[in-house]
């Protein structure tokens, strides 16, 4: 039996920012992008909307956008806990954004 030749192209790995970024359901049953926040990426202060405390810099955490936002993602993105994110289901935004 003969065999196959396998492809000389090799597939290029993914960069790093399409990796850490998914799709998650928000508390609200909307659809969320969801992007990992490094801790030495972190260096501006936020306000977590699941348990309205500050997320200090250098503090890894998630930030989250509504996925069919398009271009005003950057108005809409909130930046959250990663443990506060994880338990969304039992706890909802503590602030109401208008």
């Amino acid at each position: 039996m003969a065999r196959r030749r396998t492809s000389s192209r090799r597939q290029r790995p993914l960069p790093p920012s399409l990796l850490s970024r998914r799709i998650e359901v928000g508390p609200d049953g909307y659809d969320y992008d969801v992007k990992a926040v490094t801790a030495a990426r972190a260096v501006k202060t936020y306000r977590c909307p699941g348990c309205d405390q500050e997320i200090r810099p250098g503090t890894a955490h998630v930030v989250v956008w509504p996925a069919d936002s398009g271009d005003s993602a950057v108005d809409d993105r909130r930046h959250w806990h990663t443990p506060c994110w994880s338990n969304r289901s039992t706890r909802g935004p503590t602030r109401k954004w208008s």
